[in-house]
This record gives structure tokens, C-alpha cells and sequence, in this order.
């Protein structure tokens, strides 16, 4: 059987970052504003007023700090508070393919071939910026690829499938390298006014390369050793936005149309699926938690992770063992485990065995058990 490997990873990170403080300023703004709007309801008892965030507030949940945007300046803005990405002419390159351009360079160099060396590009990610033409196949014709390319959403856990699918192809013998790019502009499916999420999001994109081992020529490489994949139904992280909205006569910048969480419900049901996908995927390689150097789990709470961790390793996880990058990232969907791996993978010794899990809507989870070789 052929093996594959994972001989190179890029990261694209934004201009613009947004720390809590900043943050909650704006939408404490906006909230003063909305309350002195409807004050007279207040005071008659038929309305709520809304309530303050704060930085705390925000680290005690979550663990975040701050979070790279594409454009700080219309999330701020209390009359907009969503980004402002002027529309592109369809002979410009769009956001996203422009976002995984940068960051398949950093890739395609790391791993030491050259782009027209790939025959499969998969963008996968949370939300793309149109149906048609593919993203992944404009940026395959951006960076001179060859073979095939599409776009996957598999919301958090679109990176991990794309490995998945990528590795099979390469083990099916149908290509010889492959690359995925998860361009994640979480901030425009964010709801800035909401106190619950307004700062769970950032933007970033990662991107993957994966070889037929005996093609790779990278001095770093990780063998997947194997993935596994699990979904389950669930309404509890949901987003409505859909082409048959203006057909169902929907109001398209309706809150359902956004980012929409039952953070709780969350919590309690994704923390044990996916530490039994991970430990059973192990045992299925006859491994164990004990056997891991290392953890690059989705980076969406810092209490998922570290319950998770616990419960994979046996053990309070030191920040080495499950490094954490959403104090400054946030939470980039499916890039946050990427982006976990590509910035905390170059110290581990030759033969040291780790995880790549990511997780969300769905809901799914994806687990790669990777060596380095």
C-alpha cells in the first residue's frame, strides 16, 4: 500500500487584529445605543435591556484573546458591524482564492515541489464565496496545478475530510500530490451583536501538502498512519444561509442566516464523541493517549480542549502536548487545527506520533494520526 505524507503546510494570517478590548468597546457602544433607543420599553417592562460583555467575560469563556480579521474596521463600526469586503469584478481573483495563494506558496515550498507537481486541489472550508465556478478550481488555474479540483464544506472539520480524501486519492494511486486549502473569512458569517458569540470568530487559511512517500523530498515529513471520520445529526450549531432563501422569501441578513450556537449543547455532546473517535481510532492502530507526543485539536474553546485532552491522554495536558493558538486566533473553523500543527510540529522527534482532530457542525470530526518521520 502506498504511504502518505504530509511534507508541507502553509498559514495566511490577516493585516488587521481585533484584541477583546476593542471588541467589547464597540459592541458595549452599540448596546448603550440600542438600550437608550428603546428605553421607553425598558422602562415600561416590555423589553430587556441588553447586557455589557467584557474581556473577561470573554477569556472566562472561551479562552480567546484576540482574533485576525480582514477588514477591523466595518466589524467596529457600530452602525455596520460586520466586515466591509468590496465585491470583486469576476476577472479579479477572488478573496479566497487570493488568501490560498498565499498561503499554498508557503506550502508548496515547505514541501519542495512545485505547483504544477499537484494533481488535486481541494478547498475546503466553512463558507464559500459562491457555488460556481469552484474556488479550488481557480485556484488550481491561479497557481499553474494540474489534475482535478473541487470545494468541500464540512464546516470545522473541512480540513481533516479534505486529508482524508486527499490521502485516499494518493493511496488509490490516482494522484501523487495533493493540496488543501481552507480559506475560513469566519468574521462575515459572525454575529457582532449577539454578547453569546461576538467574539468567538477570526479569519485565517491554512493549506496541506500531501505526497506518495516515495516522491517526497522534504527534510520534515508526517505519515499518516491513518484517519477516521464521524458525523452525527444535530440542529445545535446551525446556519441558514442558502440560495433558496430568496426564493422562500427570507430575509437574508435574518440572524438565522448567521452563525447560531447552542454553546452548552455543544459542549456536553461533541467533548465525548470526539474523544471516543480519537481513542478508538488509536486503538484500531493498536496505539494508545499514552503513545502521543503531541494534540492539534480544533481551536474553538479552550475548556473543549482541554477536557478532550484529558480524556485522550489520561492527563492535564501541558501547553506542548496540546498547544493552543486560538488565545490569538479564535476560532478559524477548520483551519484552527491546521494552524496548531503547522506553527507546533517542527520540534518533535524523529518517530514521536500525534493527532490532527478537528470538530463542529454537523455534527462531524475528523482524526488523522500522523509519525514523524
Amino acid at each position: 500500500m502506498t504511504d502518505v505524507v504530509i511534507t508541507g503546510t502553509g498559514l495566511f494570517t490577516p493585516e488587521h487584529a481585533i484584541d477583546n478590548d476593542a471588541l467589547v468597546a464597540s459592541f458595549n457602544r452599540w448596546v448603550d445605543a440600542e438600550n437608550g433607543r428603546n428605553a421607553a420599553a425598558i422602562k415600561a417592562g416590555d423589553q430587556v435591556p441588553l447586557a455589557h460583555s467584557s474581556s473577561e467575560f470573554i477569556v472566562k469563556a472561551s479562552g480567546i484573546h484576540s482574533r485576525y480579521v480582514m477588514d477591523a474596521e466595518g466589524i467596529l463600526d457600530i452602525e455596520r458591524m460586520r466586515p466591509h469586503l468590496p465585491e470583486r469584478a469576476n476577472d479579479e481573483p477572488s478573496i479566497q482564492c487570493e488568501m490560498g495563494l498565499a498561503a499554498a506558496r508557503q506550502a508548496l515550498t515547505a514541501a519542495g515541489v512545485e505547483a504544477s507537481d499537484i494533481g488535486l486541489v481541494i478547498v475546503a472550508c466553512s463558507n464559500l464565496e459562491r457555488p460556481y465556478p469552484a474556488v479550488a478550481v481557480e485556484l488550481q488555474a491561479a497557481l499553474g496545478a494540474t489534475g482535478c479540483a473541487f470545494d468541500m464544506n464540512v464546516a470545522c472539520s473541512s480540513a481533516t475530510f479534505a486529508i482524508d480524501m486527499a490521502s485516499n486519492a494518493i493511496r488509490s494511486g490516482n494522484v501523487k500530490r495533493a493540496l488543501v486549502v481552507s480559506p475560513e473569512i469566519c468574521s462575515a458569517h459572525l454575529n457582532f451583536r449577539d454578547r453569546d458569540s461576538h467574539f468567538i470568530f477570526g479569519d485565517a487559511c491554512t493549506a496541506v501538502v500531501l505526497e506518495d512517500a516515495e516522491l517526497a523530498t522534504a527534510e520534515v515529513r508526517f505519515e499518516i498512519l491513518g484517519t477516521r471520520l464521524v458525523t452525527r445529526f444535530s440542529n445545535a450549531i446551525r446556519n441558514n444561509a442558502g440560495f433558496l432563501n430568496r426564493v422562500t422569501d427570507a430575509d437574508p441578513r435574518a440572524v438565522d442566516k448567521l452563525f447560531v450556537q447552542e454553546g452548552r449543547r455543544v459542549f456536553k455532546e461533541v467533548c465525548p464523541m470526539v474523544a471516543a473517535l480519537i481513542g478508538d481510532h488509536l486503538a484500531s492502530l493498536e496505539l494508545s493517549g499514552s503513545d502521543l507526543s503531541r494534540l492539534w485539536l480544533h481551536q474553538a474553546n479552550r475548556h473543549m480542549n482541554d477536557l478532550i485532552a484529558r480524556r485522550v491522554l489520561g492527563h492535564d495536558p501541558d501547553a506542548s502536548q496540546a498547544p493552543i493558538i486560538l488565545d490569538r486566533y479564535a476560532n478559524t473553523s477548520s483551519a484552527g487545527s491546521i494552524i496548531a500543527f503547522h506553527l507546533h510540529h517542527a520540534d518533535l522527534a524523529p518517530g514521536a506520533l500525534g493527532v490532527v482532530c478537528s470538530f463542529g457542525a454537523g455534527y462531524s470530526a475528523g482524526c488523522v494520526v500522523v509519525r514523524r518521520q
